[in-house]
């Protein structure tokens, strides 16, 4: 959804023009995704590997380097942050829903690598065995990866965000 929400009309009418097909690749676990965003702009600026920023990483320590900085989440505000994540993502779908397009979760794609047969599908290519170099960074329970832990775990709980506390992969 990067960049595509300040002109949605006239993106979809290009797409729709070109025959262009959109695979929207979303969490489920919005939590998950402000740790990432979150660890991700902190290394855009402290460049955590020999001075340079990666998103993403190819050897374990690699991950193991990103993975020691551990962001501390604003729990006053972050109900109201996932509230406007999931906002954003109904927006996006419903822009693009006139859009040949396919939703793909991520936490899907991890728990079961055959989804990318379904893209191939979608894509009309022939089945093939894909593989990523991709390593995980945030691997195992979010606690592990949250510095307030404690404090995100109180706001969240009895909430409808409560489930992304657990372990979803």
């Amino acid at each position: 959804m990067q960049g595509l929400m300040e002109h949605p009309k006239e993106i979809a009418d290009y797409f729709n023009h070109r025959s262009v097909s959109v695979i929207f690749l979303l969490r489920r676990n919005l939590l998950r995704r402000l740790v990432s965003t979150l660890a991700n702009s902190y290394d855009r600026y402290a460049k955590l590997l020999n001075g340079t920023h990666k998103s993403h990483v190819h050897s374990t320590e690699e991950a193991d380097t990103l993975l020691q900085y551990k962001p501390a989440i604003n729990s006053t505000s972050l109900l109201t942050n996932l509230k406007d994540m999931e906002t954003r993502v109904a927006k996006a779908l419903e822009y693009f829903s006139t859009t040949r397009h396919m939703i793909l979760y991520y936490e899907d794609l991890i728990r079961n690598p055959t989804e990318l047969k379904r893209v191939l599908d979608f894509l009309g290519l022939p089945q093939m065995e894909l593989t990523s170099r991709q390593v995980k960074i945030h691997r195992g329970p979010l606690s592990d990866h949250i510095k307030n832990w404690e404090d995100v775990n109180k706001t969240l709980q009895g909430t409808a965000y409560e489930s992304f506390l657990q372990a979803d992969y």
